[in-house]
């Protein structure tokens, strides 16, 4: 029975798939990946970006630069998920 259940939960992990995560208007992929590339920043290295959709609200991502040069998104938050200072900033 116990390897029945090992075996079932092995099964369930094996089919998790990573979720990506689509750009959304305001992303710096939205519409493919900029024309420029970062030349200078290691492959691996991260950074964030911050903006606002066109409903007000304000998304913080951070992206993870790929072997070939190209922009992955590896997290996205919501304001309601950080504190914005006086300013509107995070």
């Amino acid at each position: 029975m116990k390897l029945c259940m090992f075996l079932a939960g092995a099964a369930l992990l094996a089919s998790c798939a990573a979720v990506e995560l689509e750009p959304i208007p305001g992303s710096i992929t939205y519409g493919g990946q900029p024309r420029t590339k970062l030349t200078k920043s290691p492959a691996g290295s991260t950074f964030s970006h911050t903006f606002h959709d066109h409903q007000g609200n304000y998304w913080s991502e951070t992206y993870q630069i790929q072997a070939d040069r190209s922009l992955k998104i590896i997290s996205r938050r919501r304001a309601e998920d950080f504190q914005l200072n006086a300013n509107g900033r995070l």
